[in-house]
């Protein structure tokens, strides 16, 4: 098997979950896809997977009462996790999803 040119070069994939170490980290990474991409709803699955990854998978499985596979389903790069789902997420992860009126709505 032939090694990718990132692989020769030393070049190690980006991992968000990586650098997720307090709740605030988590939390002004969401709201930076939120607002760098507002109707990306994969974007927002993959961040709250990133999270649930950094967080402990095994764990959210177990205060959410999904499966560690469904989890990973759902809060994978093609996830489309039902509302309930990321709602449970973000309970157990002790997070709260918060709605206000956009500026030019108000």
């Amino acid at each position: 098997m032939n090694p990718t040119a990132a692989e020769k070069l030393g070049i190690q994939p980006f991992d968000a979950a990586q650098y997720l170490r307090s709740d605030e980290d988590c939390a002004l990474y969401l709201q930076a896809c939120i607002e760098q991409a507002p109707d990306d709803a994969a974007l927002f699955a993959k961040a709250l997977g990133d999270i649930a990854r950094a967080r402990g998978m095994m764990q959210l499985a177990r205060d959410t009462g999904i499966t560690r596979e469904g989890l990973y389903k759902a809060l994978g790069e093609q996830g489309n996790p039902s509302l309930s789902t990321v709602l449970k997420v973000l309970r157990a992860l002790g997070m709260r999803l918060h709605i206000d009126a956009r500026p030019e709505h108000a």
